[in-house]
């Protein structure tokens, strides 16, 4: 199986990292194909040009390398701070330029885009790892818990993949080393049990 983990943290000893290295040694150690990429570390360019909107835009070599990655995968791993509600600029630049038209999803044909797209993405999973500094009866109760949307309806819905799964780590700013030790634990579950069904 080809898995595609997407880290965004600009502090590489974070915990996000932490989460990332754990998961991809886990799915490397169940046998399958990870490819891996930390796009704060590796500069990925987030910001989208007017030139790649259109479905058949030109891209720049290392978009395509990335829209070939995606469409590759049969799992997808992101691993993101809860920051505003939202991912860093940089995973929503990626998802801005990789998650594009023919890569992740195709209008049908009469369609201008106003309608409700078909999904391509050929990954049967998608597996959402978060830190989160605020506690989950509040993110629920006040923010509506908006990752939640984003990536089960807006993102992977949209694009085809139905299994989503999603697990918050709160609240890391207060967490102890041993609390760490036994979410890393429970990262490692959690890709067992997805990756190794």
């Amino acid at each position: 199986m080809n898995v595609l983990l997407l880290l965004a943290h600009p502090d590489p000893n974070s915990f996000n990292h932490a989460i990332a290295q754990r998961a991809a040694s886990v799915a490397a150690r169940l046998g399958h194909s990870v490819t891996s990429h930390d796009l704060y570390a590796e500069g990925f360019p987030a910001l989208l040009p007017s030139c790649e909107i259109p479905r058949e835009g030109d891209l720049e070599p290392v978009i395509s390398t990335h829209c070939s990655e995606l469409a590759a995968a049969d799992a997808i791993l992101i691993v993101h701070p809860n920051w505003w509600g939202m991912p860093p600029a940089v995973l929503k630049g990626y998802v801005d330029r990789v998650f594009r038209p023919g890569v992740a999803y195709e209008f049908v044909e009469g369609d201008c885009g106003e309608g409700v797209p078909v999904g391509l993405l050929r990954a049967r999973v998608g597996i959402v790892l978060n830190t989160s500094n605020t506690a989950m009866q509040r993110e629920v109760d006040v923010f509506g818990d908006p990752l939640e949307t984003l990536w089960r309806n807006c993102i992977f819905g949209l694009c085809g993949v139905s299994d989503v799964r999603r697990r918050v780590f709160q609240t890391v700013c207060t967490s102890t080393l041993g609390q760490r030790e036994d979410w890393l634990e429970e990262v490692e579950q959690i890709v067992v049990q997805t990756l190794g069904e």
